[in-house]
This record gives structure tokens, C-alpha cells and sequence, in this order.
């Protein structure tokens, strides 16, 4: 059983050393991270889940990018603790803040992950929009909220300020 609220700002250190633990060193070096420098997450999209006792298990965030100029959702990180993985609470998060982002208007989504996980929840590769090196294009991936909001959008991905 897990509680999902939005992260708040006294969340932001305990989800930092949870990134910490589940991600290697070095992981802020990223080309993702580079497109959030300086821009504020979309805070009613990140998430944290919590047990019974208030213990923080998962953590998921979103920020805005664009692509081609138009506005798209950077899904990422999204994190579990590992004692709770193999739960599927990281299925719940990207679930429940997916949902969220079409019930307030968002139109597309944008990940950097490996396609045999994240096609379950209807990501697939897109080709033409290009991450800033030195992301591999294969795992570049698309959501929409709406059949074909993706047409059309191609470019690179920019910081959204």
C-alpha cells in the first residue's frame, strides 16, 4: 500500500539520496540533466510514494522541454528503492503521473530509456527528434495523450526557457 502526493520541497533532499542510491555516480553529467539546468520542474507531475510508515520508496519527475518549439514533457528520473523494486511501484508511478499529465492538457512525453520496459505503458521510438549528445537515438522514446500529437513534432530537444 502506497500514498502518491506531489514532491514538496521538504521531500527534495530524501529523494536526492534516493537518485543517489539507484543511479550511478556522475549521473547529473547526463545530456537530460543539461535540459533541466535552470528550469523548473513541472511540479504537480512529480510524484513521491510512500509506504505505511511515511518511508519514501519511489519518486518520479517531470520538466519541460521543447521540440521543434513546441512544449513536451521530459519524463525523468523515475526511481525505486531497492528494497521495493520488482513491486511494480514504478509502473504505478509512470501510471498515475501519466494519467495526471493528460488530465491537465499535456500533449506528448519525452524519455530516454530502454523501449522492452517503457512500450507496456505505449512509449515507442521516435525517430527525428534528437537529444543532445551523447544519447543514444534507439532509446529515445514518445508518448501522446491523443493519437497523433506527435506528428509533425521533429527537431532537436531544447531547454524550455
Amino acid at each position: 500500500m502506497y500514498t502518491f502526493t506531489e514532491e514538496t520541497e521538504g521531500d527534495f533532499w530524501e529523494v536526492e539520496a534516493l537518485y543517489d542510491l539507484c543511479f550511478a555516480p556522475g549521473r547529473e553529467a547526463l545530456s537530460s540533466y543539461r535540459l533541466r539546468d535552470g528550469v523548473p520542474k513541472i511540479a504537480e507531475l512529480c510524484t513521491v510514494a510512500r509506504d505505511a510508515d511515511g518511508i519514501l520508496a519511489g519518486v518520479i519527475r517531470y520538466w519541460p522541454v521543447r521540440v521543434g518549439g513546441r512544449l513536451v514533457l521530459l519524463l525523468g528520473p523515475v526511481a525505486v528503492h531497492p528494497t521495493r523494486q520488482g513491486e511494480g511501484l514504478g509502473a504505478m508511478l509512470i501510471q498515475v503521473s501519466l494519467e495526471r499529465a493528460a488530465n491537465l492538457g499535456w500533449e506528448r512525453v519525452l524519455l530516454v530509456g530502454d523501449e522492452p520496459y517503457y512500450k507496456r505503458f505505449d512509449f515507442h521510438r521516435i525517430d527525428g527528434v534528437i537529444m543532445p549528445p551523447p544519447t543514444n537515438p534507439d532509446r529515445v522514446l514518445a508518448y501522446e495523450t491523443r493519437d497523433g500529437t506527435w506528428d509533425g513534432v521533429r527537431g532537436e530537444v531544447t531547454r524550455a526557457v
